[in-house]
């Protein structure tokens, strides 16, 4: 029974070891950027993330100005 335990843990390890090759040994400990907005060729058409398009939308809106005195 602890055998297979030992043996169940050792697979599991180098399954993680092997995932995680790229992250652990090559990019020194970053995370690959997957999201929409860091794609290359995505920003060449202009597409990005909901997130950043609503960000984005939200800054123009509130760049108008109410002059008080005015009113």
């Amino acid at each position: 029974m602890l055998q297979l335990l030992i043996v169940t843990i050792l697979i599991v390890l180098v399954a993680v070891l092997l995932l995680g090759f790229k992250i652990f040994f090559i990019k020194g400990g970053r995370f690959p950027n997957i999201h929409i907005g860091g794609s290359k060729p995505m920003k060449e058409r202009g597409i990005g993330c909901a997130t950043s398009q609503d960000r984005e939308a939200q800054q123009e809106k509130n760049k108008v100005k109410i002059d008080i005195k005015q009113l």
